[in-house]
């Protein structure tokens, strides 16, 4: 079984098509980098998979059945700034929204479910901030509260949308450790992502997107110059080493945005 499987999906607004029928296969227990350039519809495709898009075509299972919000198959982790950071709660409160799916809306958390919500706390280092109020804390602290409560839903599939925008080096190397954690017990992981350097140490599976799919597969086959030209339209360029950034040992790839 798949852990994704996507087929004939597209999505317009209005006249502009910003997915064009894609056609994805996600095996079970990977790690997954969704990559391509700005404006590719890699947020879109995670919106649409898991239906919080009208104007769709195609059908999309996940691990062989239709999404369904009200279970727990599936934790999602936003973009910060889709975010309302504003809003007057705790970071212990947001992470206990992830146990909805198992108390439902209408009940109030147990125990055990405060007691599971402090240790997907104290797993992303936040154990200190639980009644901290989340517009009180920094963007990377905002992201591991944030990835708790992805934690805390106990999925099976997780969709987490440019995780790594904003943090700290400490943040950043933090949350790809979980995300390792949930691979090896079995878990899929599907990232926006867009630091091209460190994609082929990050992750298993890659998913090469400009408004179609234009390659998915294993990291090692599929993340080649060739195909991400193709898939950034000759947006991208390779620097030497003579430059004062950190350069990768392939010659410096980067993504230009």
């Amino acid at each position: 079984m798949n852990a994704i499987q996507v087929s004939h999906l597209s999505v317009a607004y209005e006249d502009n098509i910003v997915l064009r029928d894609i056609n994805l296969k996600v095996p079970v227990g990977q790690l997954v980098g969704i990559i391509g350039p700005n404006g590719a519809g890699k947020s879109t495709l995670i919106k649409a998979i898991l239906n919080q898009l009208p104007n769709k075509t195609g059908k999309v299972e996940i691990l062989g059945h239709s999404f369904n919000p009200k279970n727990h198959l599936v934790g999602y982790v936003p973009q910060r700034n889709a975010v309302d950071w504003d809003f007057p709660t705790n970071a212990l409160d947001v992470v206990l929204m992830g146990r909805y799916a198992h108390i439902g809306i209408f009940n109030r958390p147990s125990a055990k479910d405060r007691e599971k919500a402090l240790k997907c706390l104290k797993s992303v280092g936040m154990g200190g901030f639980a009644d901290r109020s989340i517009g009180q804390l920094s963007g990377g602290q905002q992201q591991r509260v944030f990835l708790a409560r992805a934690l805390a839903q106990e999925a099976e599939v997780y969709f987490m949308d440019e995780p790594f925008v904003g943090v700290d080096a400490a943040t950043e190397l933090t949350i790809i450790n979980i995300l390792k954690k949930l691979k090896a017990k079995g878990k899929t992981v599907l990232v926006v992502h867009h630091d091209l350097q460190t994609v082929d140490e990050y992750f298993d599976w890659t998913v090469l997107l400009n408004k179609t799919i234009i390659a998915s597969g294993p990291t090692k086959e599929i993340f080649t110059e060739e195909k991400l030209q193709q898939t950034y339209g000759g947006k991208l360029f390779f620097m030497n080493k003579k430059n004062n950034e950190n350069i990768a040992e392939r010659g410096g790839l980067r993504d230009i945005r």
